[in-house]
């Protein structure tokens, strides 16, 4: 195809490179788009996303509309709303050189803060080859794609108000994470909200958060994505699959059009706006799950949306020009290291900060962040060293996921400041609770902050993110009700998602009747959340957890726009009991000192003081043994190294059964002036004991059934 100008009445001037993006004034917009292997450049303009033409076409000359590698122009008269798109010329060169330029090709701007439409996965014209040459990718795409791909609009950023709402900095140490979906969390017709899979229909949860005791929701990928990308369909119903989790972005500034009222890029802007405020007014946190590993354009055989025909060779790590290396197992890793790469992922982390005003980010797969161009982990001298000395973003929450798909595992080893997804945590505490050998000592471990892993990087017990279960794998109810993976629905016949879940069944596969195997169910759904809130770290639970959804033993619901991730809320009340049990817990933790200490437990002894005491069935004597299956500890109250700390508060005794039979414990003498009270017996119903209702222990020697969880709290008789 041959682009021909049409500027029409158009006054236009050759406008700045400062800016990236589409940046609105009072008389106009500058537009402005890196390439350096681009020939030509064509900026088009449309009326409606819709539209098959642009109204309007404009080449930016080089000589007037290029500063080294940025192509500039500013347009007058151009207001919010209006939606564009890029055609970038150049060599077709992806064997050594790594050239993907099409001159047939519209593309969305990497800038873009809105964008609306979808391109269609299965259109010919969304590729930059012929997918029908036996040449495959190393061919030529003669199709235009304005028909199919969705456009870019300009955003106005001073047509919201605020009303003096801030990002709310609260502190780790007083922080529960909630992970949730936007859509998953209201979709369902029993979630009872007005505007049911968007950024409105979170608003309407907020007093259920608030009353759960949470102060940071984490929102599953909310960056623009494509939900109808994936062309599967589910071999059990014939429906067409979704990309429902988001993992797959599009545009890093623009928010999911999906999540509003109506798919419109603008609406998406100010609902997410107006949701984030709404949040902030109820003094919630609102932090993202971002995706700069990799970008839905995929491997070789993809589609060309964006950043493929803008400058491939620059944007992405490629092996031999034509192939991509692949450390995010999605196709292609972002060069993220690359300076122009890294101006674009801190001026997106700044955008959501500064003007969407979001408290902080979870980065998927951060090892990549941290590789150079060759691959390599050089964590301090990457993007992931220059995030956490930002001067802006250094104040926000940045959780890592540290690790990715190609066998780096570093949690532990990213720069100060840098909290992380602590996988270790995840996977001892459910080893343990499902009775495996050899976990006792881990188990101490994770209980103390896992300081086996952060202490030796200089970093405080909260920056350990600790979790049970996310959105990636089973959920808790699933956790104890299935053995392996049931993932058939998702059409790639059962061979996705992890197959290392450390779950136990109880004895039955699956749903059962049987009261024996729900109450056991039930027991070691306790356990676990009782663990996990009685941990040093910041606890993350995953949305649905706390009354007990299921995927049906599906552990990798990324295609699933359905019941499988759609929250059934009649659970709410179906499980009530489990809910409380688990409020219960949240406000304990948020109440109890210790908790907050920002330095590690340090262990005592019957000759030396500190914070935490080990002990097995008898005093003193943990067995840390490979056969062992229990442990106890008494946590201390009060700060044993200073008189005068802040933190004072009753000492608890937690005495973790991991083993099938009973077992006696012996339990310390309570402190002069105080008694022993049962605040925590995951055995009992409903598991928890408020004050002052609490049985009274007047024994030196308790008997914890089997797999069960008893927590003593002292009380002083003194202020009773």
């Amino acid at each position: 195809m041959q682009l021909e100008e049409k500027r029409g009445d158009l006054h236009i001037e050759p406008g700045s490179p400062y800016l990236l993006g589409a940046t609105l004034t009072h008389t106009g917009c500058n537009f402005a788009i890196f390439s350096r292997h681009a020939t030509r450049v064509f900026l088009l303009l449309f009326d409606h996303y819709q539209d098959r033409e642009p109204r309007y076409i404009i080449q930016l000359h080089p000589e007037k509309h290029r500063t080294g590698d940025i192509w500039h122009v500013f347009i007058h008269g151009i207001t919010s709303g209006q939606c564009y798109g890029y055609v970038m010329d150049g060599p077709y060169w992806p064997e050594k050189k790594g050239h993907r330029f099409n001159r047939n090709k519209l593309l969305l701007d990497p800038y873009a803060k809105a964008i609306t439409g979808y391109y269609q996965w299965e259109d010919p014209a969304s590729y930059g080859y012929d997918i029908y040459s036996p040449f495959g990718d190393l061919s030529f795409s003669p199709l235009t794609n304005f028909h199919t791909l969705s456009k870019s609009q300009v955003v106005s950023d001073t047509d919201f108000d605020w009303e003096g709402d801030k990002p709310l900095h609260i502190p780790l140490k007083d922080t529960i994470i909630y992970e949730l979906h936007v859509r998953g969390y209201t979709k369902h017709p029993t979630s009872g909200v007005t505007y049911p899979g968007t950024y409105l229909g979170l608003i309407e949860k907020i007093p259920y958060l608030k009353e759960l005791g949470i102060t940071t929701v984490e929102l599953l990928p909310i960056h623009a994505f494509n939900p109808y990308e994936n062309i599967h369909t589910n071999p059990l119903t014939g429906e067409r699959l979704k990309n429902f989790w988001g993992y797959s972005t599009l545009g890093f500034f623009a928010p999911a059009n999906w999540y509003a009222t109506e798919e419109d890029g603008l609406r998406a802007v100010k609902e997410f706006k107006t949701m984030v405020k709404a949040f902030h007014k109820a003094g919630i946190e609102v932090i993202l799950d971002v995706v700069y590993n990799h970008t839905a354009e995929g491997n070789e055989l993809g589609p060309t949306v964006s950043f493929r025909g803008i400058d491939n060779s620059i944007y992405y790590m490629l092996e031999n020009g034509r192939y991509y290396k692949n450390y995010s197992g999605c196709g292609n890793t972002l060069n993220c290291n690359h300076p122009v790469v890294k101006r674009l992922i801190l001026d997106s982390l700044r955008y959501w900060v500064i003007d969407m005003h979001v408290d902080g980010f979870r980065f998927d797969l951060a090892a990549i962040l941290g590789r150079d161009m060759a691959g390599n982990w050089i964590p301090d001298y990457s993007i992931l060293g220059e995030i956490s000395q930002d001067p802006i973003l250094s104040r926000s929450k940045i959780i890592a996921e540290g690790w990715d798909a190609s066998g780096l595992y570093a949690v532990g080893n990213f720069p100060p400041g840098w909290s992380e997804w602590n996988g270790r945590f995840r996977d001892d505490v459910r080893s343990f609770v499902r009775s495996d050998e050899g976990k006792v000592p881990e188990i101490a471990k994770r209980i103390c902050g896992s300081y086996d892993i952060f202490f030796q990087t200089n970093r405080k017990p909260q920056h350990s993110i600790n979790f049970i279960t996310s959105h990636d794998g089973f959920t808790l109810a699933d956790l104890v009700s299935y053995n392996t993976k049931h993932n058939e629905a998702n059409g790639e016949n059962n061979q996705d998602g992890d197959n290392n879940n450390l779950s136990w069944n109880c004895g039955v596969e699956g749903e059962t009747n049987d009261p024996s195997i729900l109450h056991l169910r039930r027991k070691q759904m306790k356990n676990l959340i009782t663990i996990l809130m009685l941990s040093q770290g910041t606890p993350m639970i995953h949305a649905g957890d706390e009354f007990g959804f299921s995927k049906k033993g599906n552990n990798n619901t990324y295609c699933q726009d359905n019941e499988y991730n759609w929250l059934d809320w009649s659970l709410l009340e179906k499980n009530r009991e489990f809910y409380e049990f688990v409020r219960f817990l949240i406000h304990f933790r948020k109440t109890y000192l210790p908790f907050k200490r920002e330095t590690f437990f340090v262990a005592g002894d019957e000759e030396k003081d500190g914070d935490i005491f080990w002990h097995g069935v008898e005093l003193f004597e943990p067995d840390w043994s490979h056969y062992s299956r229990s442990v106890a500890f008494l946590l201390k109250g009060n700060r044993w190294d200073n008189p005068y700390t802040e933190i004072s508060a009753p000492n608890l005794y937690c005495i973790l059964n991991a083993y099938w039979e009973n077992l006696a414990f012996h339990i310390p003498e309570p402190s002069q002036g105080c008694q022993w009270e049962m605040m925590i017996n995951t055995e009992l119903s409903p598991g928890f004991f408020e004050s002052p209702s609490r049985p009274v222990i007047e024994e030196p020697i308790i008997t914890v059934s089997p797999r069960s969880i008893i927590v003593l709290i002292e009380k002083n008789l003194h202020n009773a």
